[in-house]
């Protein structure tokens, strides 16, 4: 069984899905006991999906796109679409929230003490949650077969991963058969958010599109991925330029002579 198709849009050859309340569509796939593969798409993930077709293919084949970072957002504005940022850790949040203690959850990734304490820190802060499996992001080759036996085993409603990007959304790809009924989210760094071990920016940095700003504060050892934001930002600007010269061009073509 598949979901209906949602309305897509194409930032720079990546698909993003549009719809007012993800976590609501979210909710509504997950009672139907139809599986998704969540993206959380922002412009470095972009960037890094123009170099790479494995991560390329892995997310024009994802179940749900989300526009994650704000120059996602910026550029579906400039297209006339409205649209409202979804941060992927507040996604998998509002998921959590809406669980009853039948539904397991699964979390794998981050380094062993910190998805230890975010587990506990979770299991506080929701606490009818169901945590049935937590695993590190640093597992031997027999670690990992028995994290898959686990799933398979438990076949939990929720799974998130954080092992970063395109590490995260290539192994959702390659192992989403384990829990063909399952959401399965790539969660990034959430795991250090969650574990205490990294703030969020300030909601007044997120709501002015300076999340990444933030970031860079934090890890300034970041600045060479950051980069990519004024790729994305060149090669959008040019990309809607380009199809509003087609459009007129377009326009001429068909006006009626007299």
């Amino acid at each position: 069984m598949t979901a209906d198709p949602l309305p897509t849009l194409s930032i720079l050859g990546s698909p993003v899905h549009l719809h007012p309340n993800y976590c609501q569509w979210l909710r509504s796939q997950l009672d139907q006991q139809r599986g998704q593969h969540v993206v959380t798409l922002n412009a470095e993930m972009t960037m890094q999906a123009q170099r790479n077709p494995q991560l390329a293919q892995a997310i024009q084949q994802a179940d749900l796109v989300i526009p994650d970072g704000a120059g996602v957002v910026l550029y579906l504005k400039l297209l006339g679409q409205a649209c409202t940022r979804q941060p992927g850790i507040e996604l998998a949040q509002g998921l959590l929230s809406q669980l009853s203690p039948q539904e397991a959850v699964f979390c794998y990734g981050g380094k062993p003490d910190v998805i230890q304490q975010a587990a506990t820190n979770l299991r506080q802060q929701y606490p009818h949650l169901n945590l049935s499996g937590v695993y590190h992001g640093y597992l031997s080759p027999d670690e990992q077969q028995q994290l898959l036996q686990d799933l398979q085993q438990q076949q939990p409603a929720v799974i998130l991963v954080g092992l970063g990007v395109p590490r995260q959304e290539l192994w959702i790809q390659q192992h989403r058969h384990c829990c063909p009924q399952a959401i399965w989210i790539g969660v990034g760094g959430s795991f250090d958010i969650w574990g205490g071990v990294k703030p969020r920016a300030p909601r007044w940095m997120g709501d002015n599109h300076l999340e990444w700003a933030y970031r860079l504060y934090q890890e300034p050892w970041r600045w060479r991925r950051m980069l990519a934001l004024p790729q994305f930002a060149f090669q959008a600007l040019r990309e809607i330029i380009m199809g509003n010269r087609q459009g007129k061009q377009d326009k001429k073509a068909r006006r009626p002579q007299k």
